[in-house]
Formats: C-alpha cells, structure tokens, sequence
C-alpha cells in the first residue's frame, strides 16, 4: 500500500509511535538508496508493509480517501478499543472514541485518518467475541450503517 505524506519522516514516526508499525530494515535500500523512494513499514512481520513516500512535485502528496484497511486478532482489537479516545481522529477532525464502533455484521471497526488526512480501518472478525467483549462487558453500543436485517436476509438466501 502506498502513502504519500508531505513530510516523510514525521509520517513514520507517527505511524510507528501510534499505529504500532516498525522499519522493514531490509527494504531500507528504497528510501536511502533510491531518490525519491518510500520507507517501508510493517505491523505484523513483514507479511503486508505500507510504503511512506515523501510528496513531490511529480508525485503530489494526495490523501487516500478510499482508505486502507487492516485485521486484528481479538485481543489488541478490544485492547485499542479501550485504550479510546487518544491521538486519533475520525473523519471529522473530532478524537476517535470507543463508542465510534461500527458493526457490519461481519466485523466490527474503528475508522480514522493520520495528520495527513489519509483514511484508515482496523477491524476485528471475531464478531462474537468483540460483542461480548465491547458492547455486553464495556456496555458501547456501535454505529450501524444499514441495518442488520439486511445481512440477515443476505445470509437466508441460501436456505
């Protein structure tokens, strides 16, 4: 996944300090070696990496407003969850909170951007055990786009 930032440094240190990423020292050759090049940065061991690019007249920094998207397990989803509100945002330039939970029926979410207005999703599928970790322990009750009827008829199509 590409970034393009207008300050390339300050973005790495923000995603590394606020979204848990680290340099993928063997990929350092693309950002010292080669003019122009991204820094590659991991938040699961090399497995899916985000490339920081700095913007440039060729290259403008243009936010990302599809948005990328990342899975967690269970366990750090529900321990971000609660560690809300911090230094994220949403959307709206408002703090991200716990109560900011979306449910899709298959996953629960958190959406948010970085200071370059670039989007961002992580997610949980363990749908069962966010409910009850999130909304019947903690007591959030989570945003819903469309209602769950929808995906209730979805899933009886089969039958």
């Amino acid at each position: 996944m590409h970034v393009r930032v207008p300050d390339r440094a300050a973005a790495v240190e923000w995603y590394c300090e606020h979204l848990g990423f680290e340099l993928i020292e063997a990929e350092r050759f693309w950002a010292d070696g080669i003019d122009g090049g991204p820094v590659q940065l991991t938040a699961d061991g090399g497995r899916t990496a985000i490339a920081v690019f700095a913007g440039s007249d060729w290259l403008p920094p243009v936010p990302l407003t599809a948005g990328i998207a990342f899975t967690l397990e269970l366990e750090p989803f529900v321990e971000f969850a609660r560690s809300l509100p911090g230094p994220l945002e949403r959307n709206h330039g408002e703090p991200l909170l716990p109560e900011h939970l979306i449910d899709f029926d298959l996953c629960f979410a958190y959406d948010f951007v970085d200071p370059w207005g670039n989007r961002f999703e992580i997610n949980c599928r363990d749908h069962a055990g966010v409910r009850a970790a999130l909304l019947v322990d903690d007591g959030i009750e989570p945003v819903r786009y469309w209602p769950a009827s929808a995906y209730e008829a979805w899933n009886d199509r089969a039958d």
